[in-house]
């Protein structure tokens, strides 16, 4: 390729492999923009992934710390010369953005950028996300930069495609899954209960006039029971969402949070920092109780907003899912009314103290309810 050396083809070597280790989305996008970073000597990069809307449906940045990144606020909703390049496949090069026709500034918290670099992802006629450089160090960005970023914009392209389809592909395992997991309930666990039915009302009609044989059929209600018990064991034991096994617990998160935003009446909304992986039962501990949690909030809460957050601590990760909705008393009486969700704590409890977790539960009539848990690294 005109304009590289050997060094610089040895790193577009080593941030297409990186790339394309990574099979989940967001971790893709993540790898990308922190290649292209490195590669290209910038101060700052992000990437945008827009959402058929003309505006953006992901945003990922590289070179702002957690504290920076919540401090500028909400990802772009086309912005200046961001949502123009949503639009024109072109690429964009400028010595100072500012200057640039299409230019509107940026959120007070934002950093100074002058020189940038944008990049179109492309899939045929698809825009499929931008890549953008700012303040590079050393000088500004040149042709042979334009070039080597257009080069690893292209094998991005073919590696969020691929994730994609990778995606699909394990939805579809799920469903197969499901299926799966229902059939064998009704193959081997439905004709139990039933028979644990019809022998317990057997032995409730038998009480009174015979209760030897009352009591024999107690005993076979007790082995029935017993049986069911294992053989549902059997089927769910172990298994791990599935979302877990391989994209780990951000991803799991918000996929979880995006199905119940469409499903659902009240607005679902996700948000995380780059999180270290944890042992696996923590991961699945933490992504059990954010499920109750949801759960609690959307079908008795009677809540319009629903806020997961999945943040970094230290080596281990903060998990808080917050709602509006009626709230009630975490140590009594139900507010107004609102079913106690006795249960559905006492399994979140049992599950964070389990894996050496902390859970805490604030709520109250009118004002709403937080579900935090404070998960150890591994």
């Amino acid at each position: 390729m005109a304009g590289c050396d050997r060094e610089e083809l040895r790193e577009v070597s080593a941030a297409v492999l990186a790339v394309t280790a990574h099979l989940s989305v967001r971790e893709v996008l993540q790898t990308i923009v922190s290649a292209a970073r490195r590669l290209l000597g910038a101060r700052y990069a992000a990437l945008g992934i827009p959402d058929g809307n003309g505006s953006f449906r992901e945003f990922l940045a590289d070179g702002l710390s957690a504290e920076q990144w919540r401090a500028i606020g909400p990802i772009p909703r086309q912005h200046g010369l961001l949502g123009a390049m949503l639009r024109d496949p072109s690429p964009v090069r400028s010595t100072d953005i500012r200057t640039h026709p299409r230019f509107e500034g940026w959120p007070a918290a934002h950093p100074e950028m002058v020189d940038f670099l944008g990049m179109p992802i492309v899939d045929g006629a698809e825009i499929l996300g931008e890549l953008f450089l700012a303040n590079k160090q050393g000088g500004a960005f040149d042709a042979g930069d334009e070039e080597l970023l257009k080069l690893l914009a292209g094998h991005a392209a073919i590696a969020i495609v691929n994730a994609r389809l990778y995606e699909r592909s394990r939805e579809l395992s799920i469903v197969e899954e499901r299926q799966r997991i229902a059939r064998e309930l009704h193959d081997a666990v439905t004709q139990k209960l039933f028979s644990l039915r019809l022998t317990a009302e057997a032995a409730a009609a038998l009480v009174e006039r015979d209760p030897a044989r009352a009591s024999a059929e107690l005993d076979t209600v007790r082995r029935l029971a017993a049986e069911a018990t294992a053989e549902l064991k059997s089927i769910v034991v172990g298994l791990r969402p599935v979302d877990l096994a391989g994209d780990g617990l951000a991803a799991a998160l918000q996929r979880q949070a995006e199905l119940l935003d469409r499903v659902h009446a009240a607005r679902v909304s996700f948000a995380a920092d780059a999180v270290p992986r944890l042992a696996a039962s923590r991961e699945e501990a933490a992504y059990r109780v954010a499920q109750e949690a949801l759960h609690n909030a959307l079908r008795h809460a009677g809540a319009a907003h629903v806020a997961v957050e999945l943040r970094r601590a230290g080596p281990g990760v903060v998990l808080t899912v917050s709602d509006d909705g009626r709230g009630f008393d975490v140590h009594g009486t139900p507010a107004n009314g609102a079913p106690q969700p006795r249960l559905g704590l006492a399994s979140m409890r049992e599950r964070a103290r389990a894996v050496g977790a902390r859970l805490l539960v604030r709520s109250g009539a009118g004002e709403g309810t937080v579900v935090t848990l404070e998960v150890p690294g591994a």
